[in-house]
Parts: C-alpha cells; structure tokens; sequence
C-alpha cells in the first residue's frame, strides 16, 4: 500500500476546513436573514452554493450548524482586546472599555446575532448557556479582576467585584441597545456612544469611586 504524501493530507484538510468556512458564512447570513426558525437546510445551501448532500457531509442538522456558528461568534468575541491593565486609570479605562463594548452589541449584524440566539435559547439551553458564559461572563468577570485590582490601590470601593461590572454593562447600554435590537432606532453615532458611557462611568464612579 502506496503511503499519503504528507502535503496531499494537508491540502485536503485545507480544502474541507475552506468548505466548512463556506458553509458557516452562507448559514450566519441566512440565520440572520430568517432567524432559525425561517432557515431552511435548502435555503442555506443556496446562500453557501453547496449541494444539500454536501451540506449535509459537515453538518447532520439544522441545529448543528446554528450551534458551530454560535460557537465561532462566541469565540471571536472572546478575543476582543479591551484593555483592563491594571495600571491605567479607572476613568479612562471606564470610558475606552464602555464604549468599545456597546459598539461591539450595536455593530451592523450583532443585534440580529443575538437576537437569533435569545430566540432559540429555551430549545436549545445549551447553546445559550455556552453564548453566556463565553461571551457575557468573561467580559464580566475581566472587568471584575480589574476593579478589584484598583480597590487594592484605593480607586474605588465595591463590596462584589462581579456585580459592579455587571452593573456598569447594563449603564452602557442604557437608551442604546434596546432600541437597537428591537429595530426601533438605527446604530447610535459615535458621539451618542460617548454621551451615554460619559455618564455611565460618572453614574458609577458616584456609587464606587473614592475620589469624590
């Protein structure tokens, strides 16, 4: 028996991981076009320009594939770099961190993303834990580590870490994500980005800082 050339079992790991990619790209457009419930397998391999037998190769389900996209979205979010050194500011890193995270929910296609997962998420509780806690609690819990490290030093005073960064989150979003994600107002301009954290970061510096 003739062996594999080492090259040809790359190229075709390349080629199928190229496929899948194909697949993905043309499921998160129809998903967020549809929703899951408007998606059809048939519809999916249209938009990715695949055979429904070859759809089917990578993925067995309709549920699979929303799972592997759910899964890739929670994974790219994760690698967002918000800068939490602990030797920065509380304001400043407040206000960069604020606004570079509301920005990121009201991005064109995010409010839709979302919306998708929080509409299958009763069916499919895995999938929206998995969302949770890779997307929402890690973000919670690396601006917790940072306002414990500038309690430490005498910035602020906060009784639960993980509460206070939850809270600061939620004033983020105040008057902006909503709206948005319900398509009754279109994605704020930078300007109104930087009004809304403003006065979220003064709202909880008011509450936790103690340099009054």
């Amino acid at each position: 028996m003739v062996a594999e050339h080492p090259s040809s079992l790359r190229l075709v790991g390349d080629a199928d991981s190229s496929k899948r990619r194909q697949i993905i790209d043309g499921a998160r457009k129809v998903f967020l076009d549809l929703g899951f419930d408007g998606a059809s397998m048939g519809e999916i391999a249209r938009a990715a320009g695949v055979s429904k037998g070859t759809l089917y190769v990578y993925f067995a389900d309709k549920n699979r594939l929303f799972e592997a996209i759910v899964e890739e979205e929670s994974l790219e979010q994760g690698k967002l770099a918000f800068n939490f050194d602990p030797e920065r500011d509380v304001t400043t890193t407040l206000m960069d961190f604020g606004q570079a995270y509301i920005q990121v929910l009201c991005r064109p296609g995010g409010g839709s993303a979302i919306r998708t997962v929080m509409a299958i998420a009763e069916r499919m509780p895995d999938v929206g834990r998995r969302f949770y806690e890779n997307v929402i609690a890690v973000t919670i819990g690396r601006l917790a580590d940072y306002l414990e490290a500038r309690a430490r030093l005498g910035d602020v005073t906060i009784g639960d870490y993980r509460l206070a960064s939850s809270q600061f989150l939620q004033l983020c979003q105040a008057s902006l994500f909503q709206p948005f994600i319900f398509q009754a107002a279109p994605a704020p301009s930078p300007e109104r980005f930087e009004e809304v954290v403003g006065s979220a970061t003064r709202m909880f510096l008011a509450a936790y800082g103690t340099k009054k």
